[in-house]
């Protein structure tokens, strides 16, 4: 029993040496060098967030403004419809375009069309041109052309 008491209290001893010796060594500095602290500036910078895009809104939001009503085909996104008619050799070319439920909307060259201010620009044969607005992860605007092209049959098949 003394025998165990003994290394008991032996490594206590060695335990509470190591850790003197560790906070001594804290204590020396070498010459010539300052400890660095941490300080509170002297007041509140004000943030001015006037050029800045929001990091919390996604890019495009607010581009058509709430008072504004919208119609059906700017309530979808533009990938969502699908170019199923166009009638292209007359003085006022229209194209049809069908929803995800299959509900089909006439348009011609200047028809809104996608939430993003999307607009059409072009009806050519067998497909549709569309400019729209789009705002990049930076919070620059930028226009796009997106074309809706007419699936038929044989192109089905290949």
């Amino acid at each position: 029993m003394r025998r165990a008491t003994g290394c008991v209290v032996g490594l206590l001893l060695g335990v509470i040496g190591v850790a003197g010796a560790a906070a001594g060594a804290d204590d020396a500095t070498p010459a010539g060098t300052e400890i660095a602290r941490a300080t509170e500036p002297a007041g509140d910078i004000p943030y001015d967030p006037a050029g800045r895009r929001d990091p919390f809104r996604r890019p495009g939001a607010g581009t058509v403004q709430s008072g504004e009503p919208r119609t059906p085909l700017q309530r979808y996104e533009i990938g969502q419809l699908k170019l199923v008619a166009v009638i292209y050799e007359t003085p006022e070319p229209r194209a049809v375009v069908e929803d995800d439920q299959g509900l089909g909307y006439i348009v011609k060259v200047g028809t809104p069309i996608g939430p993003n201010g999307g607009q059409v620009r072009a009806i050519e044969r067998g497909r549709v041109r569309i400019t729209e607005d789009s705002v990049d992860y930076y919070g620059e605007r930028r226009v796009t052309e997106v074309t809706m092209e007419l699936r038929s049959a044989e192109r089905g098949k290949e």
